[in-house]
């Protein structure tokens, strides 16, 4: 399973071969360091663990600083395992700081090593892939833009018009039960889109070119992993 991660830049259209315009969603995702390779034998899960989005190395915490330096990805902010991830295409250097890859290579995968780069270059186009983001906050919604109810008569007096309607029981069982669908945050958490597919890889500018929208708003951090 190929795996990065990178920045939402936003969307345009790109025309195909045959003439036709497709919506696409960008995605820069500059060279990844792989920073840790979790085993099942000594961590009880197998994953390989990515640093990405630069950033001003003063506003990394020290021990994580340490952490990444290992593995010569210094300035880097996003710590993110990926399980069952085959990240060895596209890698490059191989070998962090005072050859911590080495030591890992020989406990974790035989191809994927600590400090070893992780690009663009390990999707193609046309393959399915799944986003995840965190999605755009929309605040505190009502029912029907949260859950899609259809709305009460607006005419003859009704009092109904955008209500949620009765939530609960009367005197037995006397309470709201849980998990009710009714009005409250939207947005601002975790969502996994599955179905995509890559349009285009830009090697050159390490840029990512997914079919249609993806979660997240502009610069949001996502994760793009091959569906499988």
């Amino acid at each position: 399973m190929a795996a990065i991660v990178g920045k939402k830049l936003g969307m345009t259209r790109v025309f195909l071969d045959d003439g036709s315009a497709v919506p696409v969603t960008v995605i820069e995702a500059a060279p990844n360091k792989v920073t840790a390779i979790r085993r099942a034998d000594r961590d009880g899960y197998d994953a390989v663990q990515l640093a990405a989005i630069p950033v001003a190395e003063d506003r990394v915490r020290k021990p994580e600083a340490g952490h990444l330096k290992k593995a010569g990805a210094a300035g880097l902010k996003t710590l993110v395992e990926f399980r069952d991830a085959d990240v060895s295409a596209g890698s490059g250097s191989g070998e962090g700081e005072k050859g911590e890859g080495k030591e890992e290579a020989a406990e974790g995968s035989s191809e994927t090593k600590i400090g070893d780069d992780v690009t663009v270059s390990s999707f193609e186009p046309g393959q399915q892939v799944k986003v995840s983001a965190v999605s755009v906050g929309k605040g505190f919604q009502g029912t029907i833009k949260r859950h899609n109810f259809s709305r009460g008569p607006e005419t003859h007096g009704s009092h109904n018009v955008r209500a949620p309607g009765s939530v609960g029981a009367s005197a037995d069982p006397a309470r709201v039960f849980k998990g009710m669908r009714m009005p409250g945050q939207m947005g601002s958490r975790r969502v996994t889109q599955r179905g995509a597919s890559v349009v285009e890889v830009d090697t050159e500018r390490n840029l990512l070119l997914i079919r249609g929208s993806v979660p997240g708003g502009k610069n949001a951090t996502v994760e793009v992993r091959s569906d499988g």
